[in-house]
């Protein structure tokens, strides 16, 4: 396939059209959106006036994914392209290389942001990172979400003009959501008295970086390595020095790793340890759409940083 160099919308003059505006305003606009989280923000602004489909299916690893015939005619027929970026879709640019993006927007929503690069957002080694590499989890954060979502409400608002005021609301009332979410984390873990957590994949460096806490990770950023010995035998050391009595396992990975760790270190101290979860928003969940996961991983990291 032939790499295509993919074009970021400039927010602040409107949605660079490749080959003009899509859409004349007859139906709905047609937004593919890589993931769930992206896929839920356009739907939220979009409303009624957009159909949305999501490339990844809900639930599934999002860095090995790899698209399928149909997901390349969903991209044919879109006038919008919704991606994380920061390096999370890899294999987007082959995929625009083997279809016909005239005429489509395609949108970068972490195009402009304050991305961490890997060795910022691990708590330790454990990522083997190269240095560089940005950590793509931005959506797990309100805060990273509300800047994203803005770039998506924008190019609506550009590809369709007509029904601006009925985006403005739309987006209006999810900004003020994930804006009152991040005050209830920043109020929520002001007190913290554990200086970190223990999570089973790397993805959270975002929350830590943003409400002042350290994220020590069992399998790293990429979620494609196997841990040694050496790395479990030095979580359980740091969770011993850090009086450490919680751990957080997203649903959609594997527990294995995490309940090794809470055997060991039962075992070693005695005390009790709490396995809970920390969603990473890939899809809906234990009856939670995006923005409940969100209020959930609040309670959660009360729990293990505050109560803990």
């Amino acid at each position: 396939m032939v790499a295509v160099s993919i074009t970021i919308v400039i927010i602040a003059i409107g949605a660079y059209a490749m080959g003009g505006v899509p859409n004349s305003g007859e139906g709905k606009l047609k937004v593919v959106a890589t993931f769930y989280p992206l896929a839920y923000i356009t739907q939220e602004i979009g409303g009624d006036r957009v159909s949305v489909r999501s490339l990844i299916p809900y639930n599934s690893e999002v860095h090995s994914w790899q698209p399928s015939v149909a997901d390349m005619l969903a991209i044919e027929e879109a006038d919008a392209v919704v991606f994380n970026g920061a390096g999370l879709e890899s294999w987007l640019n082959n995929l625009l290389g083997s279809v016909n993006v005239t005429g489509k927007v395609l949108v970068d929503t972490t195009a402009g942001l304050d991305l961490l690069h890997i060795e910022e957002s691990e708590g330790d080694d454990h990522g083997h990172a190269h240095e560089g590499d940005l950590d793509p989890h931005t959506w797990v954060s309100p805060y990273m979400a509300e800047r994203q979502a803005e770039r998506v409400y924008l190019v609506l608002v550009d590809l369709d003009p007509t029904n601006a005021a009925y985006y403005r609301q739309r987006w209006e009332s999810l900004r003020d959501r994930l804006s009152s979410l991040d005050n209830a984390y920043q109020s929520g873990l002001a007190n913290k008295t554990k200086p970190g957590i223990i999570v089973s994949h790397g993805a959270f460096g975002y929350l830590a970086h943003r409400y002042g806490f350290e994220q020590y990770s069992v399998i790293g950023i990429s979620a494609d390595r196997q841990p040694s010995v050496q790395d479990l035998t030095s979580l359980v050391s740091k969770m011993i020095e850090s009086n450490i009595s919680v751990l957080y396992v997203d649903p959609a990975y594997s527990d294995a790793y995490i309940v090794t760790l809470r055997s060991e270190l039962e075992r070693q101290t005695g005390m009790d340890v709490k396995i809970l979860k920390l969603y990473l928003g890939l899809g809906p969940s234990d009856g939670k759409d995006y923005i409940g996961q969100l209020e959930s991983n609040l309670e959660s990291l009360k729990d293990g940083l505050v109560k803990g």
